[in-house]
């Protein structure tokens, strides 16, 4: 397997940079670097797509959301959504961070992006952030009409941490009488939050997101350990796995969550649901959202964005 040029060239930019690990940082230090390299890495937003902020209830207080639609759908139209959650470890990203993608998926699946600023650990630990994403698409199930969304087409996804945050909620949809979903979107998912499987010793460390800031993400997140065995943590750990909605399970090949994210997707299959792993060999953690700096970006953005739409709206017809 052969890491993308691209991908070396990141690696080697982001060595030239040194800037502190973070893991030596504060969790508010580590949110202002992360922050300070989005924009170079994921570019302007792109146009043809439409932005509202706003907040909705949840169980900690408000939750500031914000919602993409696509200049060419009717404005009397009710849109097919994605319920989506972004990566950051559950301690750091926000609308911001994603902003980009979130606004491709939007223009070229021709759908909605519900997009969820949940709490980030560690002033909000385990649960919270999962409360926060569930509280969101029981928001869009309710309230959906409000903003434009077809109530009874909903997806849900995210990346990384957020992918962790997607697979859960779907999960807790399907055992509490939904909303039901059409697709669940998750990209380099954490999924285990209990084990450390092979990719962590291949990657250990030198390819963007490495074993020690992961370790540094879960005492934030989840410090009592004895938690992360819980399927809100680990959802390759829940009893069962039947019974979900159909899902697109995207992994990259340097990665130290790769393996997880393939027995993620490998289980969900074996217990029924229909599932389809890609995995983009050369490419890094996070790669979704550089759009700038990475071809694949583009091409995996496209990628998710198909699938969505075929979901949404194509098997929906």
């Amino acid at each position: 397997m052969a890491l993308d040029p691209e991908s070396q060239r990141l690696l080697d930019l982001m060595a030239a940079a040194n800037r502190p690990a973070w893991v030596t940082l504060t969790p508010a230090e580590a949110r202002e670097q992360y922050l300070s390299t989005r924009a170079g890495a994921q570019g302007p937003r792109p146009e043809g797509v439409s932005v509202a902020d706003r907040t909705i209830p949840g169980p900690g207080g408000p939750i500031a959301v914000r919602i993409y639609r696509p200049d060419s759908a009717a404005s009397e139209a009710r849109l097919p959504a994605l319920v989506f959650a972004h990566g950051g470890g559950w301690v750091f990203g926000n609308l911001d961070s994603h902003d980009v993608l979130c606004a491709q998926l939007a223009l070229d699946a021709r759908i909605a992006v519900f997009a969820i600023d949940y709490r980030l650990a560690p002033e909000a630990r385990f649960p919270g952030a999962f409360d926060d994403v569930v509280a969101g698409l029981q928001w869009v199930a309710a309230n959906g009409a409000s903003v434009g969304i077809d109530s009874n087409r909903l997806a849900i996804g995210g990346d990384s941490a957020g992918g962790n945050l997607a697979a859960a909620t779907a999960i807790w949809a399907r055992d509490n009488g939904g909303p039901m979903l059409r697709l669940q979107m998750l990209a380099y998912p954490v999924t285990d939050g209990a084990a450390r499987a092979e990719s962590y010793r291949l990657f250990f460390d030198g390819y963007g997101l490495n074993a020690p800031t992961m370790e540094w993400f879960y005492d934030h997140y989840t410090p009592d350990e004895a938690a992360r065995g819980d399927w809100r943590v680990s959802p390759l750990r829940a009893r069962s796995l039947a019974g979900l909605p159909p899902a697109l399970v995207v992994t990259a090949g340097y990665d130290v969550l790769r393996d997880e994210g393939r027995a993620y997707a490998w289980r969900l299959q074996k217990e029924g649901t229909v599932t389809d792993l890609v995995e983009f060999g050369g490419m890094l953690h996070g790669f979704l959202s550089s759009p700038m700096l990475l071809h694949g970006a583009r091409r995996g953005a496209a990628l998710c964005a198909a699938a969505l739409r075929e979901a949404l709206v194509l098997r929906a017809q």
